[in-house]
């Protein structure tokens, strides 16, 4: 692995430590019915807005290229056509998502974000994974605990 792809995946890791907590919550609730009750709206979601792909290009750009001879004395610059690169898009995908939302809500959830623990908490926190959603307030915060489980901290 290059040191640049070394690096990129360390600043992921970092930056996903820092990032907020965003879930469905409702108070009271296990994680596992949540995670259940979203897995139905996302199926029901793909159901009423299916994927959509289309093919879409990068951008075309004419870019100078300088060539020289051997002694550097005689150069030309000619121009070169870059870009045109295809790529998909699912143009279903945010409606998707707002019909998933509309459904976790009709199941009484609302979207909230978590910021990150500040360290001296997330180090005095017992270390484990919440399983049911506690009541929140405003000093609520999370500690990521990895493999996609997560912690909810109340200081206090």
């Amino acid at each position: 692995m290059s040191r640049s792809m070394l690096f990129t995946l360390a600043a992921v890791a970092v930056l996903a430590g820092c990032a907020p907590l965003g879930l469905y919550y409702r108070e009271g609730v296990a994680v596992s019915r949540m995670n259940n009750d979203l897995t139905d709206c996302q199926v029901s979601a793909l159901q009423k807005v299916p994927v959509v792909k289309e093919t879409r290009f990068t951008p075309l750009r004419m870019v100078p290229v300088r060539r020289c001879d051997a002694s550097g004395a005689n150069c030309i610059v000619t121009y070169e056509l870059e870009g045109g690169d295809p790529y998909t898009v699912d143009v279903n995908k945010r409606l998707r998502k707002r019909v998933e939302a509309q459904c976790m809500t009709r199941k009484g959830y609302e979207w909230v974000e978590l910021p990150p623990c500040p360290s001296t908490v997330a180090n005095a926190a017992p270390k484990s994974v919440t399983t049911v959603l506690p009541r929140l307030t405003p000093e609520s915060c999370s500690i990521q605990r990895g493999g996609g489980r997560w912690q909810i901290v109340t200081p206090g």
